[in-house]
């Protein structure tokens, strides 16, 4: 299934989710390799880019080889918001997207993120400001609602319609729900039947089977998948290949995982140098490894880790591990 969000059509409808401090340039190109169809940048402050930030450039770097992207910023001020929407636009990335379902606290306590979700008359603003702002495509992605006596996504879907966007993704958590429970997709089917621009359905997407749930479910256009991937980019061709085939692949044997741990690393240092890439591995080692044999004493060391060798050397330990009666 294709999708069309604006003028760019997209050769499938498998979404890499924007997630902070997760999809970086090197693991959105591993999980471009394993069949994501349109790629979701992490959220990108509009503050940031117009006090020219250090760290927002980095962020904004996009990848021929990773498109069609996406990329994600997060502001509540809708002049900011059209303005530094405009002046990036000449950058590399396909679509835009306003991030309006981000749940931490220094996101929401500064009126961004899910605290929009309490304001559909300033998200009706932002919406028609920078849609008018930029020629590229614009989404929004959004929650349930900000708490649970607070569920508004199709009113506010509606709005975001009616303003300019060409697409909407929706989580199907409230704000007050973080990531907690169960995600709610029937509100995601609400959304498809109330407006005509592509939604995307989001939450609880971990295994081949839940996608295709979702989509009977829901009636989505897309998928979205987020905490599913973490550790985990081959899930993307599972999907696909359930989709196509109806058959399970197995699980990625631990020489895959090894290899695909170190691929990343290579790529990490290769985009951020070896002291910020390597303990930036730390974590996706530990969701690499998750609910391998022997694992949890790695996950344990990898803490400890400052050099590519020392991962290398982990790594073969781990293996030497696997073959033996050691724990």
């Amino acid at each position: 299934m294709n999708l069309q969000i604006g003028n760019i059509k997209i050769n499938g409808n498998l979404i890499l989710a924007p997630m902070a401090g997760v999809t970086d340039l090197p693991f959105r190109l591993l999980c471009k390799e394993q069949g994501a169809d349109l790629i979701y940048t992490e959220m990108v402050s509009a503050k940031g880019i117009l006090h020219n930030n250090k760290n927002t450039d980095s962020l904004l770097e996009v990848k021929e080889e990773e498109r069609p992207v996406s990329l994600q910023l997060f502001g509540a001020d809708p002049k900011i918001l059209s303005e530094m929407a405009k002046k990036i636009e000449n950058r590399n990335f396909d679509i835009l997207d306003i991030n309006m379902g981000c749940p931490v606290p220094k996101v929401v306590n500064n009126g961004e993120g899910s605290a929009l979700m309490r304001n559909p008359k300033l998200i009706g603003e932002i919406v028609n400001k920078v849609s008018r702002a930029i020629s590229k495509p614009l989404t929004v992605k959004i929650r349930k609602g900000f708490t649970g006596d607070e569920v508004n996504a199709v009113e506010v879907a509606k709005i975001i319609e009616a303003n300019g966007a060409s697409g909407i993704a929706v989580h199907g958590r409230t704000r007050e729900q973080y990531y907690s429970g169960k995600a709610d997709w029937d509100i995601i089917r609400q959304v498809k039947e109330a407006v005509s621009i592509p939604v995307i359905g989001n939450g609880d997407i971990s295994t081949p089977e839940d996608a295709i749930a979702m989509i009977n479910d829901t009636g989505c256009d897309a998928l979205m998948i987020g905490r599913g991937v973490r550790g985990n980019p081959w899930l993307f061709h599972q999907i696909k290949a359930y989709m196509e085939t109806g058959v399970l692949e197995d699980k990625p044997t631990v020489d895959q995982v090894i290899d695909m741990i170190m691929r990343h690393a290579e790529l990490q240092i290769e985009f951020k140098g070896e002291f910020i890439g390597i303990r930036e591995m730390r974590k996706h080692v530990a969701w690499y490894t998750t609910g391998y044999p022997k694992s949890s004493k790695l996950r344990n060391r990898v803490n400890e880790i400052e050099t590519m060798d020392q991962l290398y050397k982990l790594m073969e330990e781990y293996k030497v591990a696997l073959n033996s009666d050691a724990v």
